[in-house]
């Protein structure tokens, strides 16, 4: 089951990098002005988040497979209308491309909560952060392909920035059939059905003499399978252990996204090189992924509070570096981007697992998916908000802020260690 997640993951991861890598310059192109070269990433992160609503309802009502299927079906269309887009010159076009374009970005994020399905609790942290690792390959891979794209656009005939858009489609596909062939039995539907068969044991136990429901498949009580974000938000609400780790994730992917879209725009007004911008883009990416399966064994060992901490720490760190460096290129501003990779996926992995961990089976699609919305909004906020701050007060005065909300997350973990704490004495 990891395996053929961690495949899917490297052939999608492929498809979202190679769009994403050319989004920008497309956006210029096709707009004619620098202003709305970040309209397409805008949108992209906006249909991440939106799309896993439906994405969550499917995966609840027909399964993971079914969940995961949409949602790269779905970024096949967006890409396909970028490729549209560009040969008509069509910018609104390219827009709603890539809103559909974060569907792979959707599909993604969900593949993280599959693995973790039918993982044993003692592996469960394991298990989710190698699918999260294998993200690494596809990011890496993907930049790599936009001269191939270029040459291929040429042999075809089609203008030079979309070409790249071509490998996405391909990646999509794969990714497609791999799940559509090789994700069976389907990891919730299964988890679901293991559930149903420990609580008819547990009946059957205590009431030896129980008539099994027929109808129901032997199991009397009738599954909730209700993947709408009402139903997680209720979840949530009454559940203050799924809300802490909502809130790490959440607030991690906050400063992650906050202090990395900036930088890149502070290191160019201190003229550093686009190749030596890259370079720390591609640390901080390393930092992001690279790790996890670390920081998911620290989770199964020490728990997920504390991991979350620990991410609030190199996250509030990280920032404090950045606040302090030189615009332009320095070793003090690379340590602090691949922190700031390394605290998200401190967050992500810890929040990802101690979701899981603490709600029903029944329940995971829709406070899963509530999440990733929650997530996917708090990072969109959160790249808007950032350059309204660098444009009024600095790169220095957005880093700061963003060590504060560091802070808050620790200070989340540290909640959950001492209510744990209290539970245990």
């Amino acid at each position: 089951m990891v395996r053929t997640l961690v495949g899917s993951q490297i052939l999608s991861g492929v498809g979202m990098a190679c769009g994403i890598a050319v989004g920008a310059l497309l956006a210029e192109d096709l707009s004619g002005t620098e202003a709305l070269a970040g309209v397409g990433s805008t949108a992209q992160v906006l249909g991440t988040a939106l799309l896993t609503i439906p994405v969550a309802r499917a995966t609840a009502a027909r399964g993971r497979r079914v969940g995961l299927r949409w949602g790269l079906a779905v970024a096949f269309v967006g890409a396909a209308l970028v490729l549209v887009a560009a040969v008509l010159r069509s910018f609104p076009l390219f827009v709603v491309g890539m809103f559909l374009f974060g569907g792979g970005t959707t599909a993604n994020n969900q593949t993280r909560y599959a693995a973790a399905d039918l993982a044993a609790p003692v592996h469960r942290g394991r298990d989710l952060s190698i699918v999260v690792w294998a993200t690494t390959i596809g990011s890496v891979a993907g930049p790599n392909l936009v001269g191939p794209g270029k040459a291929l656009a040429h042999a075809l005939g089609l203008p030079e920035l979309a070409g790249t858009f071509l490998f996405s489609l391909v990646g999509f596909v794969l990714a497609w059939v791999v799940v559509d062939r090789l994700l069976r039995p389907d990891p919730l539907l299964t988890a679901r059905a293991l559930d149903a068969a420990a609580r008819e044991e547990t009946r059957r136990a205590a009431e030896p003499d129980l008539v099994a429901d027929p109808a129901s498949g032997g199991v009397a009580d009738v599954p909730n399978h209700d993947g709408s974000m009402r139903r997680g938000l209720a979840v949530v609400r009454s559940n203050p252990r799924a809300l802490q780790a909502m809130l790490v994730m959440a607030l991690g992917h906050l400063v992650m996204v906050s202090v990395m879209v900036m930088t890149p725009i502070h290191m160019k007004h201190g003229h550093a090189e686009l190749e030596v911008i890259g370079f720390v883009i591609s640390v901080h990416i390393l930092g992001m992924f690279a790790l996890s399966p670390l920081v998911g064994a620290a989770v199964d060992r020490w728990g997920a509070p504390p991991v979350a901490m620990t991410g609030g720490v190199a996250l509030t760190l990280a920032s404090l570096l950045a606040s302090r460096s030189q615009a332009g290129w320095s070793g003090l501003l690379l340590v602090a981007l691949f922190l700031l990779g390394v605290g998200w996926s401190c967050t992500l992995v810890s929040g990802s697992t101690l979701l899981t961990s603490v709600v029903a089976t029944d329940e995971r699609p829709a406070t899963q998916g509530f999440a990733d919305v929650l997530m996917g909004l708090a990072g969109a906020g959160g790249g808007v908000a950032a350059g309204v701050v660098v444009g009024s007060l600095g790169y220095s005065a957005l880093a700061s802020g963003s060590a504060v909300v560091g802070v808050v997350i620790l200070a989340v973990g540290a909640a959950r260690v001492r209510h744990t704490a209290a539970e245990l004495g």
